[in-house]
């Protein structure tokens, strides 16, 4: 009875500890404007993100992606990182959960020419 009861212990104790491993993906939230995103750069950890991206005054649909810095072919997008819809004016979206390791990225808009912005994960 004793080792069945370790045993059901060690088990629970390591469940809970995977329960502990998984991360939770972190909200950013970005606002565009015309022409522009208000933020204009950003620094994260490594880890898992939504971005929560909202079309502030954008007389057309918006959208958000990330790519590795000096890759922004389309080829090089980081898929999860679209957003679930393109935006209008007055309304937002959010983007799959992102992986991100140690590196440099940019963001942007593919829809619209705006900057790319810089995100640094370290």
């Amino acid at each position: 009875m004793k080792k069945q009861t370790a045993f059901l212990l060690t088990i629970l104790g390591m469940l809970a500890g995977f329960g502990c491993l998984a991360q939770k993906a972190e909200t950013i939230k970005l606002d565009q404007t015309p022409g522009e995103f208000e933020t204009t750069e950003l620094t994260l950890k490594p880890g898992k993100y939504v971005f929560d991206v909202s079309n502030k005054g954008v007389d057309h649909a918006v959208g958000f992606v990330i790519t590795p810095k000096g890759k922004t072919d389309q080829e090089n997008h980081i898929k999860s990182s679209y957003l679930t819809k393109v935006i209008e004016n007055g309304e937002s979206a959010k983007s799959g959960e992102v992986s991100l390791e140690k590196g440099e990225y940019v963001y942007f808009c593919p829809l619209n020419p705006t900057p790319h912005y810089r995100l640094v994960v370290n």
